[in-house]
């Protein structure tokens, strides 16, 4: 999966640097190399990278939710007494 990324990556970079450096002389095929970039960017290397980045983690861990507001809450007094204490 890390290769496919990396790839698909190199793949879109290349696009848009060739369509940009085409662009001076041919401005239609320029303009045509840079969307297919973009679009290979964003149909296609950003859902594989996120997908690769979140695999296995837990996505509650990352939410606000009633319950890490609570803890937020009990940590903060917490950290008050250890400031006073130091």
């Amino acid at each position: 999966m890390r290769y496919l990324i990396i790839i698909l990556f190199l793949l879109a970079a290349g696009l848009v640097g060739y369509g940009f450096y085409i662009k001076s002389d041919d401005m239609q095929t320029g303009e045509l190399f840079i969307g297919l970039g973009v679009a290979v960017g964003f149909f296609l290397w950003m859902p594989a990278f996120l997908y690769h980045r979140w695999k296995g983690k837990n996505v509650k861990d990352y939410m606000l939710t009633n319950d890490s507001f609570k803890k937020m809450r009990e940590f903060e007094p917490n950290r008050k007494k250890e400031k006073i204490n130091d």
